[in-house]
């Protein structure tokens, strides 16, 4: 059975304008569907019950950059050994319809403003869709938008796409950025509850695009990088309102959990850019930090193109002596790196990222990877779902990523056994149209 609601587009959604993100599976879906009791290869694990959503751009009418499209989320809902149903749906934001700018003519932001296109996470009982720029938008599981969320009035900037859930005490850790005007960044905390409870600010000398952060068992480290905000590249109308900067240099800031409000080091590394953090964890010495992540050696240094690829790195931040030991893991072209969640700021032994038509386990520990290849098709992030909510293994669950097939021109959600990685897939769920190329999304347990 399918449902289909059809949104007519504000413009052009055909490929062939010159721009990647209007061609092949970057293009746009037109309709939104729901479709129930879908099609399956081999066996859903019966113990699979919960909800696997992912966001992505999915424009309408005309977007300068693949980053600012308006947001889609396509979701399938497992219970019981099946694939109950697939639905697509836009974020409804308050510009979604009504489209207004983010920046108003004083300078200030308008954080309702918002594509909500990034990352989906669930907190304290509430399904958030993310965009670095604006405030988050609540959905519920079906993909029903509710409203944007501020956190009972307590939020008054954006909400970083990349939050942290803290494992062992639950609060979510996160950041603002894109004002103008200092601060540029603030830091804010919620408890397990969802309370909001600190908000700081962050001193950098500049606004800068800090996509993502770290948070170890005892830290947060923020990333100040030289992608610098550029009037130039705003008044070109080219998308993105950032470049590379070579004068502004490359730091990470250290912030003690405990004392949030208290002073913030910074340590100076080689100038980089990083999109996405694997992890971070604390050094069983008490006085270190590693932190992995993709590394770019540089990026946007004429445009917001993609002429770099990012590989796989890690730093080690020496607390004692103020210095930062680099080191290169891998030498593949990877992208959306993830671990077992219940692992963020503990030393997660693997990691997984997308490398064209594979993906790539990532044995941080041992040094070794493993591959899953797809052959013609392409993976997107791949998003672990733990067998049962007890200790942490890595070993045990399952890793589930949407699959595009160009053959047929269609997607597929795909799940693999995490103790046979590189084996066939345990099930390959049939979807109903395909799932453009994307961001980040989660698993939510039922």
């Amino acid at each position: 059975m399918t449902d289909t609601h059809d949104v007519t587009a504000t413009g052009s959604n055909l490929p062939g304008t010159g721009e990647f993100f209007r061609t092949g599976n970057y293009a746009p879906v037109h309709d939104e569907l729901t479709e129930y009791d879908l099609p399956v290869d081999g066996a859903i694990p019966p113990e699979l019950d919960g909800w696997y959503l992912r966001n992505g751009p999915n424009p309408r009418g005309d977007s300068p950059h693949w980053f600012t499209g308006d947001g889609m989320v396509h979701g399938v809902r497992i219970e019981g050994g099946r694939a109950k149903w697939y639905r697509n749906r836009w974020v409804r934001t308050e510009s979604f319809v009504e489209d207004f700018g983010l920046y108003g003519p004083d300078g200030t932001r308008n954080l309702r403003a918002s594509r909500a296109n990034t990352h989906v996470v669930n907190h304290a009982g509430k399904t958030l869709a993310l965009v670095e720029s604006s405030l988050p938008y609540e959905i519920t599981n079906d993909l029903q938008t509710v409203g944007a969320y501020d956190f009972g009035g307590k939020l008054l900037d954006s909400m970083t796409a990349h939050p942290k859930i803290c494992p062992t005490t639950g609060e979510l850790h996160f950041f603002g950025y894109g004002n103008i005007f200092q601060p540029h960044v603030t830091y804010h905390r919620a408890d397990a509850d969802g309370e909001l409870v600190i908000n700081r600010p962050v001193d950098v000398p500049a606004l800068t695009m800090m996509h993502d952060f770290a948070m170890t068992g005892r830290n947060v480290v923020f990333m100040d990088l030289p992608i610098v905000f550029n009037l130039e590249a705003v008044i070109a109308g080219t998308g993105m309102p950032y470049r590379w900067d070579d004068t502004y240099g490359a730091r990470f800031g250290v912030l003690h959990r405990d004392d949030p409000f208290g002073e913030i080091r910074w340590f100076d590394i080689d100038p980089c850019y990083v999109f996405h953090v694997a992890n971070a964890y604390d050094g069983a010495d008490g006085n270190s930090i590693v932190l992995q992540a993709v590394r770019y050696p540089e990026l946007w240094r004429n445009d917001g193109g993609f002429d770099a690829d990012g590989v796989l790195w890690s730093w080690t931040i020496n607390l004692a002596d103020g210095t930062v030991t680099e080191r290169q893991l891998d030498d593949r072209a990877v992208e959306f790196p993830r671990i077992d969640d219940r692992l963020a700021g503990l030393p997660a032994r693997y990691a997984v990222s997308v490398a064209g038509e594979r993906l790539v386990r990532y044995d941080l520990a041992g040094g070794s990877a493993v591959e899953h290849d797809f052959g013609r098709g392409t993976p997107s992030e791949a998003v672990f779902v733990p067998s049962d909510s007890g200790a942490a293994d890595e070993s045990n669950g399952w890793y589930m990523a949407y699959a595009y097939d160009p053959a047929r021109n269609g997607s597929d959600l795909v799940i693999l056994d995490a103790s046979d990685f590189g084996g066939k897939p345990v099930a390959t769920i049939k979807l109903p149209q395909r799932v453009p190329y994307g961001f980040h999304g989660n698993w939510i347990s039922g």
